[in-house]
């Protein structure tokens, strides 16, 4: 196979005859279903027979029916399931040696000879040590006479690859684990609706989510909701921290939320519990204060958007195993921030088992940088915003934020992030109401700590913004004289107008001084078209919003209506990212973008795979249009060939999602995602003022004082704007190159279309060392 691209007749070669069985083990986690229906469908379309091994470990061990063959509609319908529907169990009998010697005999007599399995670290080093005994148990089944010596040398080796799921993500090697992100969501959920009964009765909420040896879900729901103090395994509490915690806590603040990991300790290693807590801020402060433990709710409900579409991580196992040879060492599918990687099994392992041990060892510090850069990136912010307070303004910068464009989720935790940051430095800060209209009309009026409490989980733009022309022609001049008479330095957060707009005032400095100031944009819009960024604020949100509340809702409809198909179209512009990824999501038989041309044989081939889809056992279909991916082929006309076709066979629907995908409150993501760039751009720009303050003002010309703040790979940096013009397609707002197109035949793969590889690229092996997780990631 070459590893630069993929093609499907050289993968059905490798594929036919081999036999993969998946199992998903200790824990359940959201987002497994999504997994196993991915490991299944590519197994059996490059031509291998695939078996669902259900019970996990102990099915494997008792065979039978545990182990079953999969077709391809086997897995149908689960991808939007929690849990996972082949079950798991915890098996004491697998972790010893006779247990792994029936275990081998059940596969053996399967001819399956490669092996996914779907769980936590202690499931994946079982099947490590499954793999290794492989040949000895072989001989042993031999010599017992259970099987024949020609039997043994057909099977010869076992290729292992894990797939991680876990709520906690505290498996070192990959950013996400499978399951966390839908677990945040919960976490969240029940924050947002706390929020309310607390604020309407002056309550203190004490919160313990899981995590028993892992602060991940508590430390980033904290970052994510704004808590005000936060108890987690890694960082213990010094003595004293009572009286610390309970001085913080007074104030008169209406709502005070208190998050504790449930494995939480103090310096001493002794439990803090949630109820200790509770008592204290009783006894010290008088507060009415409640204890809500949210327990299994956070493994539970259906997964997110995130934790679906990393059905790539399945593909990605499949093709791993494929490609497997006796000399390859067990792996396990990673993401490095939007790409699956694979990385050596033990070595995931080995070093998170040194976190822990630094724990035991009280090298709390250590813990954390194992436990990675992004870890370390979330405390290390949530500890500058929740533990500082407004400082004298002694400053000589005056720093004002706008949002520019459409409203996106995430906005608002970015405002109050800088904003808050900005005042501890000192800066005098100031909002500006209506994007660069609100600017040129001078709508500007000084912004305080608490005007931006609670903002975190606010959807929308609290600052207001408005689409307007070309910056340069109708607001250069009047932005200037606003910009000189108040002083101003400034932070944008906003969609592809925000950077164009920027762009305009930087190539304007040469008439105004004024425009020479550092300038900075915030990626926020629901089309992820920004360029100098993978993602922007707002996507996440937008594509939850389109595959919960319509996608899931409309297959629920279409599952009690015989032969129905749905056409849903999304927005995004030219640019196809939503329609892709809630594609994928809701697991749509098509989605028609500007970037993949169609025509109408694409059309019309579309149409009989549903007609032969309708006549089997799924009988509904959907189908995701972007708003602009075709001049003439529009969502009418679509509706319309459709119905004609279909005429007899199905009928069809359409459902415009519309600016339901802009609303809502914000994602976990996209709340912690702006609460980091709005810290990381303060930090930027203050560093800028330095620099470029001579002789009592600031002057900054150059091209480095004028960027895009973005995500890249999993490195957040900041990119000129002007070196972005030659990435830039002006005309159809958008980057001239996107990662995620990637993603697109494994769409139509997973549809059951037959669809060429050529663009999928393989991930590569990534050593796992203290250095690789170091380095930061924007989630």
């Amino acid at each position: 196979v070459n590893m630069s691209s993929m093609d499907l007749e050289k993968l059905k070669m490798t594929g036919a005859g081999r036999a993969i069985a998946v199992l998903t083990s200790g824990g359940d986690a959201q987002g497994m279903n999504a997994a196993v229906r991915a490991v299944t469908r590519m197994g059996i379309y490059v031509g291998a027979k695939v078996y669902l091994i259900h019970e996990g470990y102990q099915g494997l061990v008792d065979g039978g029916d545990n182990i079953k063959l999969a077709h391809w509609h086997s897995v149908t319908n689960i991808i939007q399931l929690g849990g996972t529907v082949i079950g798991s169990a915890r098996c004491k009998t697998f972790t010893t040696r006779e247990g792994r010697l029936a275990a081998a005999f059940n596969l053996v007599k399967k001819g399956v000879t490669n092996l996914c399995v779907c769980g936590g670290d202690g499931s994946l080093t079982g099947a490590n040590i499954f793999r290794s005994e492989w040949s000895g148990l072989l001989a042993e089944l031999v010599q017992k006479g259970r099987i024949t010596d020609t039997l043994a040398k057909q099977h010869d080796h076992l290729n292992i690859v894990g797939l991680v799921g876990s709520i906690d993500n505290d498996f070192c090697g990959t950013d996400m684990t499978i399951g966390a992100d839908s677990a945040l969501h919960r976490i969240m959920e029940i924050i947002d609706a706390i929020m309310t009964t607390a604020q309407s009765h002056q309550r203190t909420f004490v919160l313990e989510v899981m995590g028993r040896h892992c602060g991940y879900l508590a430390l980033v729901s904290a970052l994510a909701s704004g808590a005000d103090w936060l108890f987690i395994p890694e960082t213990p509490p010094q003595e004293g921290w009572e009286d610390l915690m309970c001085s913080r806590l007074e104030g008169g603040s209406r709502l005070n939320i208190i998050i504790v990991a449930e494995g939480a300790i103090d310096i001493n290693g002794k439990p803090i519990s949630s109820n200790y807590i509770k008592d204290l801020v009783v006894k010290r402060l008088g507060y009415d204060t409640r204890v809500t433990v949210l327990g299994h709710v956070q493994r539970g409900g259906t997964p997110s958007a995130f934790d679906r579409i990393l059905v790539s991580l399945g593909v990605e196992a499949v093709i791993a195993l494929l490609e497997a040879s006796p000399e390859t060492p067990a792996c396990v599918i990673g993401l490095s921030g939007n790409h699956p990687v694979r990385l050596p099994l033990m070595e995931c392992v080995e070093m998170t088992k040194l976190v822990q041990t630094a724990m035991n060892e009280k090298k709390f510090d250590e813990a954390v940088k194992l436990r990675g850069g992004s870890f370390e990136n979330n405390l290390n912010i949530y500890k500058l915003l929740a533990y500082q307070k407004p400082a004298p303004s002694e400053s000589n910068f005056s720093l004002a934020i706008l949002n520019v464009g459409a409203p996106a989720a995430g906005m608002n935790a970015a405002v109050r992030s800088a904003v808050r940051l900005a005042l501890a430095h000192g800066h005098k800060v100031y909002a500006v109401n209506d994007g660069f209209q609100g600017l040129a009309n001078g709508e500007i009026s000084a912004i305080n700590w608490h005007d931006v409490a609670g903002w975190t989980g606010q959807g929308g733009s609290l600052l207001g913004t408005k689409r307007i022309g070309r910056v340069h022609e109708e607001y250069s001049f009047t932005g200037a004289s606003a910009l000189h008479h108040g002083g101003f330095h400034y932070i944008y957060t906003g969609d592809f107008q925000g950077y164009e707009g920027v762009l305009q005032l930087f190539e304007a400095r040469c008439h105004y001084d004024e425009l020479c100031i550092p300038m900075c944009v915030i990626p926020a819009t629901i089309s992820n078209n920004v360029p100098g960024t993978d993602f922007s604020l707002g996507a996440d949100t937008a594509v939850n919003a389109a595959m919960e509340v319509i996608c899931d809702k409309i297959k629920q409809s279409a599952s009690g209506t015989k032969r129905r198909v749905f056409v849903v179209e999304t927005m995004g512009g030219f640019c196809g990212y939503l329609a892709t990824s809630t594609g994928i999501a809701v697991g749509a038989d098509a989605a028609y973008i500007f970037e993949d041309p169609i025509n109408i044989h694409d059309l019309t081939t579309n149409v009989e795979h549903l007609a032969e889809k309708m006549k089997k056992d799924i009988q509904r279909g959907l189908v995701l249009r972007n708003e602009k991916c075709h001049e003439n082929y529009t969502t009418d006309f679509i509706y319309n060939l459709y119905s004609s076709e279909g005429k007899g066979i199905f009928d069809c629907r359409v459902n415009v999602l519309g600016h339901l995908q802009q609303g809502g409150v914000p994602s976990p993501f996209d709340r912690n995602f702006g609460t980091k760039l709005g810290v990381k751009a303060v930090q930027w720009i203050s560093e800028k003022l330095t620099e470029t303050f001579r002789q009592g003002r600031v002057f900054a010309n150059s091209s480095d004082t004028a960027c895009v703040l973005g995500l890249n790979r999993k490195v957040t940096s900041f990119t000129p704007v002007t070196e972005l013009k030659d990435v830039t397609d002006f005309e159809h707002r958008m980057p001239k190159v996107q990662w995620w197109f990637n993603l697109r035949p494994m769409l139509k793969m997973l549809a059951k279309y037959q669809t060429s590889f050529c663009e999928y690229v393989p991930g590569e092996i990534e050593h796992v060392t203290k250095r690789s997780i170091s380095i930061d990631c924007g989630f």
